[in-house]
């Protein structure tokens, strides 16, 4: 795109006469990556400066260099410097103007909330699928772009990857996006310049306030979201949820409510959980509908009702949106079982603050009245004051545990564990540093019909270190020790 295209109405200030019809290839506000013939916008980040990597944009090829005006810089004849006193909000323009306004081409639908929002993309795209059409995913166990599979490293990306990820959609002709809002994504402005056609909100329990302080500025994160859907775009809020109760009041969307224990536009009724999933009727203004899914626990149907009420929203038939629940098996570190001789149940789940434990545990009892043996760690670096919470919830919920490593990062992992084993209130726990020996021990002490629930990691394949990450797939580690207890 030629430079004076792309900056026209957004940079006033007269640009040089030999780069008024330079064609910008790129668009970037990291120095490390290729930008032959590329603008470079310098921000100021959370840990870093863009400010201080001009010179490396410049080396990867970057020609246009947009900074605040106290800036230093390089003196290159090579480069175009655009003065700008707003360097993000520079960036947001330029940004979406490059990808050409992607979100106004693929029906983007925003999910938000502590707990269930990788579930809900998984039971959207399925629903889709149902329709015969077909979906990108954004979310937190990979980037699902056409028929490209993308590692996630954030479960949301930078403001540029969604409008390059969004923009791929448009070019395959694909209608439809789905993407986890993270709080921090939202508080950070990394969805601006998405016209979402839906927003969904699931609940809201402590989670990330090493980031946010307090649960309000969290909420404040995620109301982010729905204050900007147009009238035309669909508000779809769990009212069950106080916080999302505050919510149908923040949208000015058209409001599609579900609840459980509340009056709401789509609810569920007559609930019955067994080990092969669960079967219940969702009512909504139309009628009713009788779903039997392959999914366990209330927080399950807290997530179905979300896909059912989107789907609802953007006019797919209920019939259709009942095949495309069905047909979801599982989702990936979702209580996902694994197969195994022992004749025990084995559980794998991503469960990683107090509510998200309690859920898990709660569906898992809701089906057996077998023990209930839990492995479960917490990160570090991360929100401390949920670690004794944890250990409570692992207290009520399970008939044992076993407190072990997470993703210790940069702290020791006795340390976070210590903290932990205060919220125990009875001695129905054991210490097991080492998170493969933890999973080991678990599956030792099991018997026919019992239970093990291995919590935290789910989907991930690795483990975090302060120094290293290593492979750690809880899958496979789970076949390592059943094999080896044969052997």
């Amino acid at each position: 795109m030629l430079l004076k295209e792309l900056l026209n109405g957004i940079y006033k200030k007269p640009l040089p006469a030999a780069f008024g019809y330079f064609d910008v290839r790129d668009v970037s506000c990291d120095s490390r990556e290729e930008q032959q013939d590329g603008l470079f916008v310098a921000l100021a980040g959370f840990k870093f400066n863009g400010q201080d990597f001009i010179k490396d944009a410049i080396a990867k090829g970057a020609k246009i260099i947009a900074c605040h005006p106290e800036v230093a810089r390089p003196d290159d004849s090579n480069v175009c410097y655009l003065e700008v006193e707003d360097p993000k909000h520079f960036l947001y323009a330029v940004g979406v103007r490059f990808y050409g306004d992607p979100s106004s081409k693929v029906k983007t639908t925003g999910i938000t909330g502590t707990n269930g929002k990788t579930t809900i993309t998984y039971l959207i795209e399925s629903i889709i699928h149902a329709a015969w059409q077909r979906c990108g995913v954004i979310g937190t166990i990979n980037h699902r772009i056409g028929t490209r599979v993308i590692p996630s490293k954030n479960t949301t990306p930078g403001f540029l990857d969604n409008q390059r990820y969004l923009a791929q959609l448009a070019e395959a002709g694909i209608e439809y996006c789905v993407m986890e809002a993270s709080s921090h994504a939202l508080d950070q402005g990394r969805l601006q310049g998405i016209d979402f056609a839906a927003g969904i909100f699931t609940n809201l329990t402590q989670d990330h306030l090493d980031y946010h302080k307090n649960m309000e500025a969290y909420f404040r994160a995620k109301s982010l979201l729905f204050m900007s859907l147009s009238v035309e775009a669909a508000a779809i809020i769990n009212v069950d949820d106080d916080y999302g109760r505050r919510l149908t009041s923040i949208a000015k969307a058209k409001l599609f409510s579900y609840a459980v224990d509340r009056q709401a536009s789509i609810r569920a009724q007559n609930i019955q959980y067994d080990l092969s999933g669960s079967h219940f009727e969702v009512a909504f203004p139309q009628g009713v509908i009788k779903i039997h899914t392959h999914f366990i626990g209330k927080h399950n149907v807290y997530n179905i009702l979300a896909a059912f009420a989107w789907g609802i929203s953007q006019g797919f038939s209920p019939e259709i949106i009942r095949q495309g629940i069905e047909r979801l098996e599982c989702v990936p570190g979702r209580l996902e079982p694994i197969d195994n001789t022992k004749g025990i149940f084995i559980f794998v789940d991503y469960a990683h603050t107090d509510d998200g434990l309690i859920n898990v545990l709660k569906a898992v009892r809701e089906v057996t009245k077998k023990k209930i043996i839990l492995v479960f760690g917490c990160g570090g670096d991360r929100d401390r004051a949920k670690r004794p919470k944890m250990a409570r919830a692992a207290c009520l919920g399970a008939d044992y545990s076993i407190v072990t490593s997470d993703n210790p990062r940069s702290e020791e992992p006795e340390a976070i564990i210590s903290e932990i084993i205060t919220g125990f209130t009875k001695n129905n726990y054991e210490i097991c540093v080492d998170r493969k020996e933890a999973i080991g021990r678990a599956l030792a002490l099991a018997q026919k019909d019992e239970v093990v629930l291995i919590a935290g990691k789910g989907h991930e394949d690795y483990q975090i270190f302060k120094d290293r990450a290593i492979k750690f797939d809880e899958r496979e580690i789970i076949q390592e020790c059943l094999q080896s207890m044969k052997s």
